[in-house]
């Protein structure tokens, strides 16, 4: 699982925080000249202007307030990836309000055990990829999401599968010691990405720091296959595919930092290769590999959820198969089947279905081969059972010939 180090953070006041693309105090965190350095190239935000926001905002007073009668509250309680929530695969009853709770978290956390490198990843609850929400086509998520009193970073949310105010992200910017409280109703089914998108530079900071995670909205009546049957899984395997650009020393070495955004000026610079110092599942290299393998049993079927929030993916099962596929993440399609390797578009995420059908180890890769054995973008299902010679069978064991 995710190693981390040194959570303490020092403390700091409000100069310090890190305001969208304009950085507070960070002469004071990077120092002025590196500062100066990161400001030369002009970023372009995709974010509105403050004003815009606050216009949005006073749009929502003015407007009716939402129906919410015959909706029931639920709490859902969060859990560690690559685990996910309790939660119906075919909804009980009418409409409901999930109720979430998420902290930001900023953390020094190893992402290489072998080499040493490390970044002060920026998460939602502690964890890369965040936690995974679930909910059905037709609920309302509501969500508080809380940035702790002595945080460095302004930091929000942007939901893919909601509508409206930039997913959410207009409307959830939190200071350190702030909360808020965002609803908005999950209308299409499928997986989906969120991710922290403050503004301007901070929002590619941001996401290639940790701060992303994934939503799965279930049709009501549960999933399908391709002829309109109904589908089950045992189990959840919920992976996020996170690229980093840790900056290097004049040496080659990996650089340290004290603190949360200290990197922030040479992180730009190495963001700005488009090269990933590393691409890893679950936060860092080997964090679904060993002990922390995902485990299963021969007839299990297991759903499989794959996000990024940043680069094209190409996930492959070794030795098995996606029986059932939703690349692009919509539920409401029908399923593509038989797959060997699917397609995870950056900024979004997908899921695949598959029954295990002989024990082993089982490698789940990013078949990008570099990524996967280079980079760290590989994963391991432990399956325990009966081995089936129908299947496959060793005939003959390696062994010299004769010429």
């Amino acid at each position: 699982m995710t190693k981390f180090i040194n959570p303490g953070l020092k403390s700091t006041s409000r100069r310090n925080v890190l305001r969208g693309s304009v950085l507070a105090g960070a002469a004071a965190m990077t120092g002025a000249a590196s500062f100066a350095a990161a400001r030369r190239t002009p970023t372009p935000s995709i974010a509105p202007s403050a004003r815009f926001i606050e216009a949005e905002a006073q749009a929502q007073v003015q407007a009716a307030p939402a129906d919410l009668s015959g909706y029931t509250r639920v709490k859902q309680e969060m859990v560690a990836p690559p685990f996910a929530p309790v939660h119906e695969q075919v909804a009980t009853g009418g409409p409901k309000i999930i109720e979430v709770y998420m902290e930001t978290q900023e953390r020094l956390m190893v992402v290489d055990e072998d080499t040493g490198a490390s970044i002060w990843a920026l998460t939602y609850d502690g964890y890369v990829p965040g936690p995974l929400i679930i909910c059905h086509e037709g609920d309302m998520v509501e969500l508080t999401l809380r940035n702790p009193e002595d945080s460095l970073m302004e930091h929000n949310i942007d939901f893919h599968a909601s509508t409206g105010a930039l997913g959410g992200g207009g409307l959830t910017h939190v200071f350190p010691g702030e909360e808020t409280v965002l609803r908005w109703k999950a209308t299409k089914a499928g997986v989906f990405t969120y991710h922290c998108a403050p503004g301007g530079a901070m929002i590619p900071y941001h996401v290639t720091h940790g701060m992303n995670g994934a939503v799965m909205v279930l049709p009501r009546d549960g999933l399908k296959d391709n002829e309109g049957n109904p589908l089950r899984y045992d189990s959840i395997a919920y992976i996020g595919e996170q690229d980093y650009y840790l900056p290097k020393d004049e040496d080659g070495e990996f650089r340290q930092y004290e603190e949360a955004g200290e990197d922030y000026a040479d992180s730009l610079e190495a963001m700005r290769t488009l090269t990933p110092t590393h691409s890893v599942f679950n936060g860092a290299v080997g964090a679904l590999t060993g002990e922390a393998a995902l485990k299963a049993k021969v007839g299990e079927t297991v759903l499989m959820i794959h996000n990024q929030a940043n680069r094209d993916s190409r996930p492959h099962l070794i030795g098995g198969h996606g029986n059932f596929v939703w690349e692009a993440g919509s539920f409401n399609d029908a399923p593509a089947t038989n797959i060997e390797s699917w397609f995870i578009r950056g900024g979004s995420a997908g899921a695949a279905i598959y029954t295990f059908e002989q024990p082993g180890v089982y490698a789940y890769v990013n078949h990008n081969l570099i990524e996967a054995v280079l980079l760290g973008a590989t994963a391991h299902f432990v399956v325990d059972g009966e081995w089936d010679n129908e299947l496959m069978e060793q005939v003959v064991a390696p062994r010299s010939f004769a010429t």
